[in-house]
Formats: C-alpha cells, structure tokens, sequence
C-alpha cells in the first residue's frame, strides 16, 4: 500500500492527499513535519535527504518532491483521466504544474508565510506586499487562460489543476485585498464541488 508523509496543512501534501483521493487509491497516512517532527531522524533522512514533507513509499519505492509524486501516482493510477495518455494533453498539463512550482509559488510563498506563520511584530510588510502583487500578476495569467474554459488542461481535471489546487485556495482564503479574477473564481469553485478536493485541500492553515 502507499505510504504517505507529511501533515495535511502543508500545500505540498495536500496534492498528493487530493491526487489519491481524487484517484481511489488506497494510501497509509503519517503525520511528519512542523509540530509532528520526525522528518529528521536517520530512517526518514535515508528516504528523503531534504527532510521535508511530503514522501512516498510504495511497496518498497520511496520519492519525493510533491509535484513528481503526483505525476507517478496519477501516471500509475490515473492514465486517462488525471494523467492524459496523449503527450500533447499531458504537456499541456504538466506546463501548469511547472508554473504552479516555479512562478507561482515562488512569488507567493514570502506572502502566505509572512501571513499564516510568522508573528505580526516579526512581518516584513514590504516583501509581503511585494509578494502579493507579484502572485496576482501571475494568478492574472491563469485567469485569462481560464476564459471558456473548464479546468487548466481542457474539460477533464488533471494534474495540473492538482498542482495549483492547494496554492489557489490559500490566495483565495486568506485576509488580504485581492484583484477580480472571475475565471479564476468560477474554476476553483469547481474545485470546491468535489468531494476529494475538500477532504484534502479545504483544511485550515494551521500547522497541525
């Protein structure tokens, strides 16, 4: 059975959390990182170096990096549906999933943290505004390819809407001033409408 670790407030183990359910496959979950701990000792580090959370086993083969783990689970599970078998459809997929990684994220991060884990007296109000006005020039982005359209990829949810599932749902939740972006707005409340993505993503922001 797959095995997985992490603490279900993190937006990387969230993906994978949604991905399985959204699949049906049968997964183990442990709590590991923040206050449950455990992703220093010697028998996590020997899985993943990084000591950080999520990681995988599956009988026996061990990954992590959340947006690989869910490319291998839906790859595994999901060919036709969260996985598109055509490389064009998939391609299309995974570009949202590198832009979730290595835009999004990356702009927004210095925001959400600044204002879901550090004390106020310890924010930095300048790099967060930054922050955020940068996110909502990239969420711009995602709002205008999203005109007419259903999910990232076409009509079919796939992984890149797993991919920036988590991410979007925290933009939308937190109390910060945000842009209208109706697109982006109407694809999430999709999201909402299935029941995985609420057992999996729509948790609070705590650390537990």
């Amino acid at each position: 059975m797959l095995k997985v670790w992490g603490r279900t407030s993190s937006v990387n183990v969230q993906k994978v959390l949604w991905c399985c359910e959204e699949l049906g496959v049968p997964y183990e979950h442990v709590d590991a990182g923040g206050p449950f701990g455990g992703t220093d000792t010697p028998e996590y580090l020997a899985m993943n170096p990084n000591s950080l959370v999520p990681t995988i086993s599956d009988d026996g083969f061990t990954l992590w990096e959340s947006n690989t783990i869910v490319r291998y689970v839906a790859a595994r599970h999901g060919a036709g549906t969260l996985w598109p078998e055509d490389p064009a459809e998939r391609a299309l997929a995974e570009k949202w999933m590198d832009f979730q990684l290595g835009t999004l994220w990356v702009a927004f991060r210095v925001a959400f943290l600044g204002l879901t884990r550090t004390p106020p007296e310890e924010r930095d109000p300048d790099a967060i505004q930054a922050s955020l006005e940068a996110t909502a020039g990239h969420l711009a982005i995602l709002d205008d390819h999203l005109q007419g359209a259903t999910f990232v990829a076409g009509e079919g949810l796939t992984v890149g809407d797993v991919a920036l599932g988590p991410a979007v749902y925290r933009w939308l939740n937190i109390e910060i001033e945000r842009p209208d972006l109706p697109n982006l707005e109407s694809w999430h409340a999709r999201l909402e409408g299935r029941p995985a993505y609420r057992k999996s993503v729509m948790v609070p922001f705590t650390l537990t």
